[in-house]
């Protein structure tokens, strides 16, 4: 086994032992359920890791990860995590977390070429497409970066919201909130972009599933 490897089973074992001596039960406690009351929906950027950012345990929040954090709607990755968490979880709040600085998000911006990427990258053009004059009047590419990053995390949260899956869920009376949030790569910080969804009524009639 090479030693980088070998150094991350040595690294497991001293936090295992680390959690043991300050929480006995923890891992008996933990194996025996799961009952997180969040799902969080992000990116797949190791310098942003759920758990950590928010200051819980493991166990205490259901995680799904992919490039730039998009919700699309033919993902059954994506669509199977979020019916789990939703229907057998019962979790109460589903947050989509952006954060500044994203590489897909900056890779969508381009007109590069980088392979099978650019079939997932190109959900975020059609936001950029959206959105193109308020992003074309930001002068600072960084900047531009940072809001197109801003409101791909505001789409995603829509897009959360138009599954039959939540829609279901809110129809069944269960409390069930969308969020979006963004993280500062270069503070740490979490910022509410104020997107919260929490019943059918704050989207657009054509979204919403009226059926029984």
């Amino acid at each position: 086994m090479p030693e980088t490897i070998k150094q991350l089973i040595e690294n497991n074992r001293r936090w295992a032992a680390e959690i043991s001596a300050e929480t006995p039960d923890f891992f008996t406690s933990l194996a025996a359920q799961q009952t997180p009351e969040y799902l969080w929906i992000g990116c797949a950027d190791s310098r942003v890791p759920a758990n950590e950012i928010v200051g819980l345990p493991p166990g205490e929040v259901f995680v799904h990860r992919n490039v730039a954090n998009v919700v699309v709607h033919s993902d059954l990755n994506c669509l199977s995590v979020l019916q789990y968490a939703v229907e057998v979880l019962k979790v109460r709040h589903v947050i989509v977390t952006g954060h500044y600085g994203c590489g897909g998000v900056r890779a969508a911006m381009s007109s590069g070429q980088f392979g099978l990427i650019d079939n997932w990258l190109r959900h975020i053009k059609d936001v950029y497409l959206l959105h193109q004059q308020e992003l074309e009047r930001i002068e600072d590419e960084d900047a531009r970066a940072d809001r197109l990053c801003e409101l791909n995390v505001v789409h995603q949260v829509r897009n959360v919201c138009y599954t039959s899956i939540v829609q279901d869920a809110w129809k069944r009376g269960q409390k069930l909130a969308v969020h979006g949030w963004i993280y500062g790569l270069s503070d740490g910080l979490l910022k509410d972009l104020d997107v919260t969804v929490s019943q059918p009524d704050q989207l657009p009639a054509v979204y919403q599933y009226l059926g029984s």
